[in-house]
């Protein structure tokens, strides 16, 4: 039997660093992005037809999506290619983490005194670790596009303004309002993709086979609308950092 277990279950060491299921299962997700995009990339015509096609239509549903939220569809371009790297990774880990296949695989091992099912792979947003690394990732580039459109100076001032005290007071509640976005981002995706896993697991003990396969799909859902989520409030937070302050 599979324990439900928060932390992520270690696998082997390299160099004496560990190596979790959870880790492993990104580094799979990202060797699966790589490939296709390499795959993909090699047969780019300019007359669109098959993957390409339906790739190309939901580029620009997605560039349609975020213009009201840049105010431009320039800006929405040229931030796409990092909204959209998140998006993809976060999906892919998602529906990866609830594959039917993947998660069957691992081995049996003795804790505690008996015996448990350890997987090889397992969804990598169900470790508190990943969704961390990449909310402090995200956040630490909505900073540097902030950068990039004001200059350091500029904005810098939005949470160091010294003009007032009611200015310095407004930049210290913005600069504390970064910490909780990090938090508050990365318990979010862990939170519902931890739950989901939890869900599934409770439904094939009690229902096996057919049982699970509406939670499945739900799970799918979720797993799409939880990366959605995650990228456009990045790309709010993106438009608000580059914003110039008006007071």
């Amino acid at each position: 039997m599979h324990e439900i277990s928060i932390a992520a279950e270690k696998l082997f060491l390299i160099g004496g660093f560990p190596v979790t299921n959870t880790l492993l299962m990104t580094w799979l997700v990202m060797a699966f992005l790589a490939f296709v995009s390499m795959v993909q990339f090699r047969r780019l015509r300019l007359i669109p037809s098959g993957f390409q096609n339906v790739a190309e239509m939901i580029v620009e549903g997605v560039t349609a999506l975020l213009t009201p939220a840049f105010g431009s569809r320039e800006k929405a371009e040229h931030y796409f290619p990092f909204l959209a790297t998140i998006f993809l990774l976060i999906i892919t880990a998602n529906w990866f983490g609830i594959a039917p296949v993947l998660p069957a695989i691992g081995v049996h091992e003795y804790v505690d005194g008996h015996e448990a099912f350890v997987p090889f792979f397992r969804s990598s947003a169900s470790d508190i670790n990943f969704t961390l690394a990449l909310a402090i990732v995200a956040l630490t580039a909505v900073q540097w596009f902030g950068i990039v459109a004001l200059g350091i100076s500029g904005h810098i001032k939005k949470y160091l303004n010294f003009k007032s005290p009611i200015h310095l007071f407004i930049g210290i509640l913005e600069l504390f309002s970064e910490i909780s976005k990090a938090i508050s981002f990365s318990f979010r995706l862990f939170g519902n993709v931890f739950a989901g896993e939890v869900l599934l697991m409770i439904v094939s003990f009690l229902m096996p086979y057919a049982g699970p396969i509406p939670f499945l799909f739900l799970e799918i859902f979720v797993g799409f609308i939880q990366a959605l989520v995650f990228t456009m409030l990045t790309a709010i937070f993106i438009k608000i950092s580059v914003a110039a302050e008006h007071h």
